[in-house]
C-alpha cells in the first residue's frame, strides 16, 4: 500500500493523522490499519487518552500468553531485549516467529505503539522504585561525566528508566529553587524562550529577514512555535535556576494567561475553532473517566495550545452550557456538548 492510500485509511481513525510522520503512517498500515477495520466491523471505536485498568489488565495476559507459547522467561527480555545482548538474536527469532506484534495488542482497540509502550512502562522492574539516595545521585554525576547524555547507557548502569535518570539528573545539574517565580527568572525564561524561537524559525525559513523581523515585532503570534517542541533543557540552562519541567509548566502557565485576555494570542475564530477540535477529539476518544483522557496527546492533536489551557476550556464549556453537569458522568457531559453545543459553535464559526 502507497504511503497516500495508508494516510487515507487511517484518517477513518486518527483524525489527527496528517500530524503524523511518513515512517509512523508506514508502520501503523503494516502494524494496525487491519486491526482497526476489525474493531469497526466489531462497532469499537479506536481510542486514546490514559489505558483504563481492563486495558492493563489485558495488556498483561497478552504478555503472559506470549511468554508462554514463545518460551522466552521473562517479561524484560520480552520487552527489553536490548539488556540481553547474548540472548538478542534469539529473542527476536522467537518474536518474529510467534508473531510478537499481533499478539500483544489482542483485544486492545489502540495504534500498537500505544500499546507496546504501555507494556513496557508496566513490566519494568526499573521503574517505581523510590527516591534516589545520596549515594545514588553522586553516581549518576560521575555516570554521567562520563557518558555524557546516554541515558540509555547510563539506566543500565544505574538499574533505572531511561526517563528517571534523564529527570533526576536534570534536577541535580543546577541550584534548583521550587518556591515562587521571581521577576527576573520569569523575564529569563521569555528571553531563553525567544532565543529558542528564533533559531527554530532560522533553520525553518532560512533566516529570512521578514521571518525574523516578524518574530522580533509579536513572538505571541507564533503560538505553534511557543508550545510544542521546545528545547526545554537549552532553556533550563539559560534560565539557571529551575529545572526543565519547572520551565514548561511555567511557560505554558504563561501562555494560558496570554490566551485568556483574548488579544495578543487568541482571537475570536481561532477560540471557536479550538473549542470545535476539543470536542470533536474528546467524542472520539470515548473514554469512562476524565482521568483517562491524556491531555499532552489531546494537545499534540490540536497542534498550538498548551494542556492547562485545554482543560480550562473544556471546565468552562461543561460549567456554562451543561445542565447538572454535576450529577452527569464525564461521557454524558461530552456527549451533550457534541450533540447540543457543537453545533452552535460550527454556525458561529
Amino acid at each position: 500500500m502507497d504511503l497516500d492510500t495508508a494516510r487515507e485509511e487511517l484518517k477513518e481513525f486518527i483524525p489527527h493523522v496528517k500530524n503524523i510522520s511518513d515512517s509512523s503512517i508506514k508502520k501503523m498500515a503494516g502494524r494496525d490499519l487491519a486491526r482497526f477495520k476489525q474493531f469497526k466491523k466489531q462497532g469499537i471505536a479506536v481510542k486514546f487518552g490514559r489505558f483504563t485498568q481492563k486495558e492493563n489488565n489485558q495488556i498483561r495476559k497478552n504478555v503472559e500468553e506470549f511468554l508462554s507459547i514463545s518460551g522466552v522467561d521473562s517479561a524484560e527480555k520480552l520487552l527489553f531485549t536490548f539488556r540481553y545482548p547474548e540472548e538478542k538474536e534469539a529473542i527476536n527469532r522467537l518474536k518474529a516467529e510467534h508473531q510478537f506484534c499481533e499478539k500483544i495488542s489482542e483485544g486492545i482497540p489502540r495504534p500498537w505503539r500505544l500499546i507496546y509502550y504501555r507494556a513496557r512502562k508496566i513490566f519494568d522492574p526499573h521503574n517505581y522504585k523510590g527516591r534516589y539516595t545520596k549515594e545514588e545521585k553522586e553516581q549518576l554525576k560521575k555516570y554521567q561525566a562520563m557518558h555524557g547524555n546516554d541515558w540509555k547507557k547510563i539506566s543500565e548502569l544505574m538499574s533505572r528508566s531511561n526517563l528517571s535518570v534523564a529527570m533526576k539528573f536534570s534536577e541535580l545539574k543546577s541550584a534548583v529553587n521550587y518556591g515562587p517565580w521571581t521577576k527576573e527568572e520569569i523575564q529569563k525564561l521569555k528571553r531563553a524562550v525567544k532565543e529558542a524561537v528564533r533559531k527554530k524559525l532560522e533553520m525553518e525559513d532560512g533566516g529570512s529577514p521578514s521571518s525574523l523581523e516578524k518574530a522580533d515585532r509579536d513572538l505571541w503570534v507564533e503560538r505553534e512555535k511557543l508550545c510544542q517542541q521546545l528545547p526545554w533543557t537549552e532553556i533550563e540552562t539559560k534560565v539557571g535556576s529551575r529545572y526543565w519541567r519547572q520551565c514548561k509548566q511555567k511557560w505554558n502557565s504563561v501562555l494560558v494567561k496570554k490566551m485568556s485576555k483574548g488579544q495578543q494570542l487568541h482571537g475570536l475564530i481561532k477560540g471557536l475553532q479550538n473549542k470545535i477540535i476539543l470536542i470533536k477529539r474528546l467524542y472520539e476518544m470515548k473514554v469512562e473517566d476524565a482521568n483517562e483522557v491524556n491531555w499532552d496527546e489531546l494537545s499534540d492533536a490540536i497542534g498550538d495550545v498548551p494542556t492547562a489551557y485545554l482543560q480550562v476550556q473544556f471546565y468552562r464549556l461543561k460549567v456554562s452550557f451543561v445542565p447538572f453537569w454535576q450529577k452527569k458522568t464525564f461521557p454524558e457531559i461530552v456527549d451533550f456538548l457534541f450533540r447540543f453545543k457543537l453545533p452552535e459553535l460550527e454556525e458561529k464559526l
